[in-house]
C-alpha cells in the first residue's frame, strides 16, 4: 500500500493534464521538475553564465540510460535520434549482407538499410522474425514494441534464434523504454528515443554498443566524440573516445537538461512499478473493448492498444478532449503512469456512442 501511495503521490506532484491524454505513443507528457530544468537552463543561456552543468545533464542522463538499459554507461552514446544511430550500424555492413526487419516496423529502424542499396533487407511477420533468422543473416533489426499498435517482440526467441545463426541483433526501446523492463545487455545493438516513454523532450537519443564496439565506425564523429573533447575542435580528431561516446553527436544541451529530470523521475518510480500501473489500465481497456464489441490488434502485456477501424474517430475523440492517435485507420490509445483509471472509462464511454 505504502508503495502505491508513493507512487500516485510522485504522480500527482508532477502532472496536471488539461485533457484525457492517451497519446504516449506520440509523445510523453514532461514532468513540472523537467519543466523547471528547461527553464533554468534556458536563463543560463540567457544570462551568459557557463553552460558547464548543461554538460554534466548530458553524462547524467547517460548513467541513468545505462541503468535503465542494464548496461555499463561506457557501451552508451548519445544523440537525436533512432534514424542516425541506425544509420551508423548500416554503414558497418559489408555490401550484400542480410537484414532481417518486421513488416511496417517504424520507418527510423528500417530506412537506413534501404537507402544503402547494397544490403538485402527482408521482412517478415513480426511473430515470425525469430524462426525466420537462417544461415546468412547478418544482422535482425526489430523495434521491442511496435509504433503502429504496440505489439511486442517476442525478444528471447529472437536472441536465441540469432545466437544459433552467428546473426548480430539491433533493437529499437523507443516504445518500450520507460514502462518496459529492458536487458539491453542481451543484444548487440540497441536504441531509444527520450520524448516518448522516458518522458523527455524531443531531441535525445541513446544507442547501446557493445564493449568492442561491434566493429561500428563512428561515421557521424565531431568534436564530441574526441577522448578529450575540448581537446578536439580544431583539425581531424587525435583521439576518439575510448567509450560508446565516440558515437555521441553534439548534444542539444536544453534537452538534456530537462530531460535529466525525467530520467531521475522514472527511476524514482521504478520502470516495474510503471509496468504494472501502464499494463494493467491498458488490459481494462480492453476489456471494455469486448464489451463493446470491438476486438483490438491482439498485443498481451502491451501497454499500447490499437482497434482496427475507430482511427476516424480521431479528430472527434480530441475535440471532445480525449487524445489519442489514427494510425493506418486504427484508434491507437496509449497509456502511461500519469493515466488513471477514469482515463480509460472516459475513452471507453465516449467510443459508446
Amino acid at each position: 500500500m505504502e508503495t502505491t501511495q508513493t507512487f500516485d503521490r510522485l504522480v500527482r506532484a508532477e502532472f496536471a493534464p488539461r485533457s484525457t491524454y492517451l497519446n504516449t505513443a506520440s509523445n510523453g507528457l514532461l514532468p513540472a521538475r523537467t519543466v523547471a530544468a528547461l527553464h533554468e537552463a534556458a536563463v543560463l543561456r540567457a544570462e551568459g553564465r557557463p553552460l558547464t552543468p548543461l554538460h554534466e545533464d548530458v553524462e547524467a542522463c547517460r548513467a541513468a540510460y545505462a541503468r535503465l538499459a542494464g548496461v555499463p554507461a561506457t557501451r552508451v552514446a548519445v544523440g537525436a535520434s533512432v534514424a542516425a544511430h541506425t544509420g551508423v550500424i548500416a554503414a558497418s555492413l559489408p555490401a550484400g549482407a542480410e537484414v532481417l526487419t518486421a513488416e511496417d516496423d517504424f520507418t527510423s529502424v528500417l530506412n537506413p538499410f534501404h537507402v544503402r542499396g547494397d544490403l538485402k533487407v527482408r521482412a517478415v511477420p513480426l511473430e515470425r522474425i525469430a524462426e525466420s533468422v537462417r544461415p546468412g543473416t547478418a544482422l535482425v533489426a526489430v523495434s521491442a514494441a511496435q509504433s503502429a499498435d504496440g505489439r511486442v517482440a517476442d525478444l528471447a526467441a529472437l536472441r536465441e534464434a540469432a545466437r544459433e545463426h552467428g546473426a548480430r541483433t539491433y533493437v529499437d526501446f523507443s516504445q518500450s523504454a520507460g514502462w518496459l523492463p529492458m536487458a539491453a545487455d542481451a543484444f548487440d545493438f540497441s536504441a531509444s528515443v527520450s520524448f516518448k516513454w522516458l518522458l523527455g523532450p524531443h531531441g535525445a537519443a541513446f544507442l547501446v554498443v557493445p564493449e568492442d564496439f561491434g566493429g561500428l565506425t563512428p561515421v557521424l564523429a565531431g568534436w564530441v566524440a574526441g577522448e578529450a573533447p575540448w581537446d578536439s575542435c580544431y583539425g581531424p580528431v587525435q583521439e576518439l573516445a575510448r567509450s560508446a561516446r565516440r558515437f555521441d553527436l553534439t548534444p542539444a544541451l536544453f534537452t538534456f537538461a530537462g530531460l535529466r529530470r525525467s530520467l531521475e523521475l522514472i527511476e524514482e518510480l521504478g520502470v516495474e512499478a510503471v509496468h504494472a500501473h501502464d499494463v494493467a489500465l491498458a488490459d481494462r481497456f480492453r476489456a471494455g473493448l469486448a464489451d463493446l464489441g470491438h476486438t483490438p490488434v491482439p498485443a498481451p502485456g502491451s501497454a499500447i492498444v490499437s482497434v482496427p477501424g475507430l482511427g476516424t474517430r480521431q479528430r472527434e475523440l480530441s475535440r471532445a478532449g480525449i487524445e489519442v492517435s489514427d494510425r493506418a485507420g486504427n484508434l491507437r490509445a496509449a497509456f502511461h503512469l500519469y493515466n488513471t483509471t477514469d482515463d480509460v472509462d472516459r475513452l471507453l464511454g465516449a467510443l459508446t456512442g
